[in-house]
């Protein structure tokens, strides 16, 4: 078996893959920006905090976050930020984990960096060194050995 993902490699690979997730709310942005000048609005008016389209555009942002995550994840194991650092995401048997199981982990691990880190943190106590996550989705974060070269 694999070695677990350990906090310092789990949280390389998010800070590494803040840089696309941050492409992506920049997109969604200017989308949203351009669909409000077009409304008539000045380009220099920003929507207004705390609005209906404020709120819309946090949850399109969001779905798009775990929309990269779930289809890397599905694909091959890894997002982007996980490559780097030889992270591979399993499901409890050899088959990749279902779109269900990714959702579920997508959600939990939300709840976990809202609660403080605390899914994280719980690694740090788990004897199999798992985070809430990846218990709730029946999936784990391995290691891989290098590829020689």
């Amino acid at each position: 078996m694999p070695p677990r993902a350990l906090l310092p490699w789990r949280g390389l690979a998010m800070f590494y893959d803040a840089l696309p997730v941050l492409a992506l709310w920049l997109a969604i942005s200017a989308l949203f920006t351009l669909g409000y000048s077009l409304e008539g609005h000045a380009p220099r008016d920003n929507i207004a905090p705390f609005s209906l389209l404020q709120w819309l555009l946090w949850l399109c942002c969001w779905a798009a976050t775990g929309v990269y995550a779930t289809v890397s994840w599905r694909n091959g194991g890894q997002t982007l930020g996980m490559r780097p650092w030889r992270l591979q995401l399993r499901g409890d048997t050899d088959a990749p984990p279902s779109w269900r199981a990714l959702w579920l982990r997508y959600l939990v691990g939300n709840l976990s960096l809202l609660a403080a880190g605390l899914g994280f943190w719980w690694a740090l106590i788990d004897r199999e060194r798992l985070t809430w996550h990846d218990r709730a989705s029946g999936t784990r974060l391995d290691r891989r050995a290098p590829q020689p070269r």
